[in-house]
């Protein structure tokens, strides 16, 4: 007589239709349209609304619509899946008006009900299935899996179709029934299948992934239908889709029903794991019995009055969501935190039936919370600690490396003073082999300067604190080259340097960098009649890769990993002079701010270092 827009808040109706008509730019009217309009388009629509119960009443719920379709996948209806916000989205009601619907399912003749484990063994095998294809389960529990019982050829080319149209390559076997499925895709197909006596017959088939908790796949579940039966069959899902789905949603959680006296009903297996039982019955005792003590989660131990049990609470009327108790036996060492929800399940006339409660264990959850917060609280404690070591480690390495470098250049500039001293002074009294040998002391004693030099800053690397600025790095490298040419006016030196080239980087590391690769480049092209050095970037990977290039001596390909080692050299000092450590210094200020290094070259080809930050 009417459609569930009338059952809905107008304005609500009103606000969702423009809403939808902005999102997906067609007009949308609304009404029916309103609700279904995604649905209809094959777009998974879920959605909250106010309903309005016929005595006025109105209350949140979250609505889940889902376009109902034939064999030619024209559509048929809708179903409307509805939800009270403030109730528990899980199994309470489900379990009451699924169990017959349920149990109806499980023993129809009319269709084959088939479960597996994830590797695909059979596990469940009702009573359709058994009369559909002439097996008793006995026959095939944890034997075979349903793709024996399908035609083989079938199942071939429909692996080699899904293996087409899902870029991958599917097995010939119970992954070619179940491939969609595992993937969260809704997939319904037709297959022949063979009976026990070899007689075929074709049946359309809907395959489910039944997940647990974690959302892990634990099995499949194919319901088969001959095609004779399917307006029944689809009826049939149509209306237990939602109960199928919540109970196997909730296969991890406990779930207890009692009438209004507090006396068990039911209570699936979880429950009664949960509470160390072996059957329904012993569970009950825990709900209503005095051999436990209930603790309030949080409090300080205080226990809690029979009225205060979640239990009696629901019995009263109150709605529970994750209320969490602390419970003990009384005479065994027996200790767990629960999770308690539930509410009463009324009839049509809202008068109460039964009360269904849920339970989850969160004892190991809160043991591994305690033990992380432990964890941090350690961890935090070592770190000052440690943090003041380095502290004090690093206050040591600046005292010592001044304490070098003074120890260590006070007799260098003596050695280079004098021999200074004694070239200007003496040079017309000694003959050329002395003059030679006070040459080569003095630029011995030079080199050892600049090595201590390098030494120490490559030191200070690892304790210097780095900055992020926005750097013009086109600009620092103009500089850097215009300061080199000048050292070297007599070389014909053309420096290429792109524009716009910028980087979020510490200035003064960044500048070591680019003074050392310009400067080896400067000093490996030395033979070049006319030399070219390049300082640019590329995009690599979405992401701004540098690169300085020369036409100069280059190098071995082969030892292109030793470059960056400390007093690696691949060439002799007196053709190419240089302490060996600029690239050792370039890799780890690349290192310590996030950037990879490179570098690619041929001999007498010149050589390209490329870099990130």
């Amino acid at each position: 007589k009417i459609t569930p827009a009338e059952i809905s808040d107008p304005h609500e109706l009103i606000t969702r239709a423009q809403a939808l008509t902005l999102e997906l730019g067609t007009p949308i009217t609304p009404g029916f349209e309103a609700l279904v309009f995604k649905a209809s388009r094959g777009i998974e629509d879920i959605y909250e609304l106010t309903y309005i119960r016929k005595d006025g009443s109105r209350f949140p719920a979250v609505v889940s619509v889902t376009a109902l379709r034939d064999a030619q996948n024209a559509i048929i209806g809708y179903l409307l899946i509805g939800t009270d916000n403030t109730a528990r989205k899980q199994a309470e009601e489900a379990l009451l008006k699924a169990g017959a619907l349920q149990r109806a399912i499980f023993n129809s003749a009319n269709f084959s009900m088939i479960a597996t484990d994830k590797a695909g063994v059979i596990q469940l095998f009702n009573v359709g299935a058994e009369r559909m294809l002439g097996y008793a389960a006995a026959e095939v529990l944890n034997l075979i899996t349903p793709a024996e019982l399908h035609d083989p050829q079938e199942v071939i080319a429909r692996a080699i179709a899904l293996s087409v149209e899902c870029g991958t390559s599917i097995s010939p076997g119970f992954e070619a029934l179940v491939f969609k499925a595992s993937r969260g895709i809704e997939d319904i197909y037709e297959l022949t299948k063979i009976r026990k006596d070899g007689s075929r017959f074709p049946a359309v088939i809907s395959v489910t992934a039944l997940r647990d908790a974690q959302d892990s796949i634990i099995g499949y579940l194919l319901i088969g239908s001959n095609n004779a039966a399917r307006k029944q069959v689809d009826d049939a899902l149509r209306k237990s889709e939602a109960q199928l789905q919540a109970i196997v949603g909730n296969i991890n959680e406990g779930v207890v029903v009692s009438d209004l006296n507090g006396e068990l009903l039911h209570s699936n297996l979880a429950a009664q794991l949960l509470h160390g039982y072996a059957t329904a019955d012993e569970c009950g005792r825990l709900l209503t019995e005095f051999a436990y003590t209930f603790e309030l989660s949080g409090t300080d131990g205080r226990v809690l009055s029979k009225d205060e049990w979640p239990l009696f609470r629901i019995l009263r009327g109150e709605k529970l969501r994750g209320v969490e108790v602390c419970i003990r036996r009384i005479h065994a060492d027996w200790r767990r935190i629960f999770t308690y929800g539930g509410t009463l399940v009324q009839d049509v006339g809202g008068q109460p039936l039964m009360a269904v409660v849920t339970i989850g264990d969160i004892t190991e959850r809160r043991r591994a919370a305690d033990v992380i917060r432990q964890l941090n609280s350690d961890l935090e404690q070592r770190v000052v600690e440690r943090t003041a070591q380095l502290v004090t480690a690093n206050n040591e390495m600046e005292a010592f490396s001044y304490s070098v470098s003074h120890d260590l250049r006070a007799p260098l500039r003596s050695i280079d003073g004098f021999s200074k001293a004694l070239l200007q002074d003496y040079s017309d009294k000694l003959d050329d082999e002395g003059r030679d040998h006070l040459s080569r002391v003095r630029a011995a004693s030079q080199r050892m300067g600049h090595l201590i030099d390098d030494l120490l800053n490559l030191s200070r690397l690892t304790r210097a604190e780095i900055t992020q600025e926005p750097v013009d790095l086109s600009s620092m490298a103009r500089e850097i080259a215009e300061e080199l040419q000048r050292e070297a006016p007599e070389r014909d030196v053309d420096f290429v340097i792109a524009d716009g080239l910028s980087a979020k980087t510490d200035p003064r590391l960044i500048r070591i960098v680019l003074t050392n690769l310009l400067n080896n480049a400067l000093k490996f092209t030395n033979k070049c009649p006319h030399a070219l050095i390049e300082f640019g970037s590329a995009e690599t990977n979405g992401r701004a890769e540098y690169f300085v290039r020369d036409n100069g001596a280059g190098f071995d390909p082969e030892y292109a990993s030793k470059l960056f080692g400390a007093f690696q050299r691949l060439h002799a000092a007196t053709e190419f002079p240089g302490t060996g450590i600029g690239l050792a210094t370039v890799q780890r200020i690349i290192h310590r701010q996030g950037g990879r290094i490179r570098a690619e070259g041929k001999l007498d080809q010149g050589a390209t270092f490329h870099f990130t930050l």
